[in-house]
């Protein structure tokens, strides 16, 4: 019995990709996840994180990561589809692992509205979404691991070039870099989502 679990990373960060992981493993093998320390990745630092990673991919049986860029995000914000974009990308993973059933922490303020969208694109029958789900299973904990990383390693390489801050709204760095840019450039990187608010205002824009 393969059981899936499915979390983002970087959905309210002004810069960088939103990013969507699965993990697959056996029933019987989830114990092991928890008996490692697998929680909720907001709980563990940038280096427990790290460690956990490698032993996570040790344990399952198979992963998958999708990264949705900037441009992506933006379009579906316009349309105020944002939440149909992450559940598209969830069924994607889903259906790439082909587990028995799947555990998904919902962005939906209707979890099971949510869980239903994920269950048709992905032509899956038992999808369990819910809140807070990278804290109450184990499965959805490892993934929100295997995202936040995957997210963490892709500011590092912007960060390479350009003083980006954390990447999120509330980090004056991260707004100061972008309000530069736009004075300079008259527009921000390509790495940065125009469709957030504090971009919009910053470019002058509705």
């Amino acid at each position: 019995m393969l059981v899936c679990g499915v979390d983002d990373a970087g959905r309210g960060s002004v810069i960088g990709p939103l990013v969507i992981a699965g993990i697959c493993i056996e029933r019987n093998k989830i114990k092991r996840l928890s008996d490692i320390g697998v929680k909720d990745s907001k709980q563990l630092s940038p280096n427990a994180r790290e460690n956990l990673y490698k032993k996570i991919l040790a344990i399952v049986d198979d992963y998958y990561v999708a990264r949705i860029p900037p441009h992506v995000i933006d379009q579906s914000v316009k349309k105020n589809e944002l939440n149909q974009l992450e559940g598209k990308y969830m069924a994607k993973v889903i259906a790439k692992l082909k587990p028995d059933s799947s555990y998904v922490d919902s962005c939906d303020v209707n979890p099971k509205r949510f869980g239903l969208l994920i269950s048709k694109l992905a032509h899956a029958k038992k999808v369990h979404s819910s809140h807070h789900a990278d804290a109450k299973f184990p499965v959805v904990s490892a993934a929100s691991i295997i995202a936040k990383v995957n997210r963490d390693r892709a500011i590092e390489k912007i960060r390479k070039n350009f003083n980006v801050g954390s990447g999120y709204p509330s980090d004056s760095k991260t707004m100061n870099f972008i309000k530069g840019e736009i004075n300079l450039n008259g527009t921000p990187p390509k790495f940065v989502r125009k469709s957030w608010k504090p971009v919009k205002v910053l470019l002058g824009v509705n």
